[in-house]
């Protein structure tokens, strides 16, 4: 059975884009030397400068490719780096996820404080619970309990460190913790690391690593 014009054109490959541009060139070259005036042709100067013009568009066409591919390897490849990154702690300010196992803790209260408070505030923004912590950036653990002692719910809190001198509070500021990191995301803004619980941070507000 015999394929029709149609179905052959069907059947064929699409050519790239470069090859189809070229062939419409042709095409307009064609008619433009059929259609010219026979007492005023066109110099043949004049076609090689459109070849010229066409030939480097088309290795312009076949750069951006080449550099769009090795974009796409070098994506790949940061990835398969980033890969290392999933089961490691990720120290940041980012909201903590409580589900019983104490949270590392890295407070950094002002240098002049005599005193500093531990802040900390649910996921609807209310403060759950207060208590001091020794001055210094010495490492502190958070077991998560409520203003009578009592363990907090698992959920998602803020922690904030209030610095005070002669009970006046010079500032409050973000307290850092370590989290577990469980999966590294690339997007339109860099990197997004998932945390435990689901918290997100962006990789360039990680300030340390450390193995579990």
């Amino acid at each position: 059975m015999e394929i029709t014009e149609i179905q052959a054109r069907q059947a064929a490959p699409p050519k790239p884009a470069i090859s189809a541009d070229f062939d419409t060139f042709l095409k307009m070259l064609t008619v433009q030397m059929t259609n010219q005036d026979p007492m005023n042709p066109i110099e043949s100067a004049d076609y090689a400068v459109q070849l010229a013009t066409f030939s480097g568009v088309e290795q312009q066409v076949k750069t951006n490719q080449l550099l769009a591919d090795l974009a796409a390897q070098s994506s790949l490849a940061n990835m398969a780096q980033l890969a290392g990154w999933v089961g490691q702690e990720a120290r940041s300010a980012a909201p903590v996820w409580f589900d019983g196992a104490p949270v590392t803790l890295s407070p950094n209260p002002a240098v002049t404080a005599d005193g500093a408070t531990l802040v900390v505030k649910d996921a609807a923004g209310k403060v759950v619970a207060r208590e001091d912590v020794p001055l210094g950036t010495a490492p502190y653990t958070w077991f998560g309990a409520d203003a009578a002692g009592d363990p907090l719910p698992q959920g998602q809190y803020s922690l904030s460190l209030e610095s005070r001198a002669e009970e006046q509070v010079l500032r409050t500021d973000p307290v850092e913790s370590y989290a577990p990191i469980i999966e590294a995301r690339r997007g339109a803004e860099g990197v997004q690391l998932i945390l435990r619980g689901g918290v997100a941070v962006n990789a360039t507000d990680v300030t340390a690593l450390r193995a579990p």
